[in-house]
């Protein structure tokens, strides 16, 4: 006969860890053995803007996760921007090396599923492209190798959040050339080097060779 397990009630179970260990202190996270896990969130402002808007587009200060940049050994990267008025965010076609989400979300802190805006997204590349209208609540899987964009955010009626999670140390996208070769391009976000405070962040990836317990 078959013994029956107990149930396990996650919300009813009894603390395994009664005395805290607390980390307090820079000096205590220092000395600390998962410190190097837990990261404050930089704010960010805009310093690429396409052609012709204002900044204000987007609510500022922005927050960017910068991947393996910010936090050692990390394969993702991911934006969390708040959209408040029409923007065309990205014209140009590319691809990635790994897969990439894209969400959207109403940025109603009490109800994310608010939403009122008019998104057009393209799938595909020539032959195969497809144009998609976002009009709800809506997360994109983009796998790695499958063209996208552009991507308009042509009507905003009600603040919209957009998060773009790709699963790579740093953010970069390959793009054809007109002359049929492709460059592979990355960017980092308007940062100061890792390594050198008075030297802008060029997505060298020195900084991605780091490991987490180093």
């Amino acid at each position: 006969m078959e013994e029956k397990k107990p149930k396990y009630d996650l919300f009813h179970v009894d603390d395994p860890y009664p005395e805290k260990h607390y980390i307090l202190t820079d000096e205590e996270k220092k000395a600390s053995k998962f410190g190097k896990l837990v990261f404050p969130f930089p704010q960010e402002h805009n310093e690429v803007v396409a052609e012709g808007p204002d900044e204000d587009y987007v609510v500022n200060p922005q927050a960017y996760f910068r991947g393996a940049s910010q936090i050692p050994g990390a394969e993702f990267n991911s934006s969390y921007q708040i959209f408040v008025k029409p923007f065309f965010l990205d014209r140009v076609q590319h691809r990635h090396k790994k897969d990439e989400f894209l969400v959207f979300l109403g940025a109603n802190s009490t109800n994310v599923f608010d939403f009122d805006a008019h998104i057009e997204f393209t799938l595909g590349k020539g032959d195969e492209a497809e144009t998609y209208i976002i009009d709800k609540p809506t997360i994109v899987r983009l796998p790695a190798g499958v063209y996208h964009c552009p991507l308009n955010f042509k009507e905003i009626n009600k603040p919209v959040m957009f998060m773009a999670s790709l699963m790579q140390p740093m953010f970069g996208g390959i793009y054809d050339l007109p002359d049929g070769t492709t460059m592979e391009m990355y960017y980092n976000g308007p940062r100061q080097c890792k390594y050198n405070e008075e030297k802008k962040c060029d997505a060298c990836g020195k900084c991605l060779q780091e490991k987490w317990d180093e």
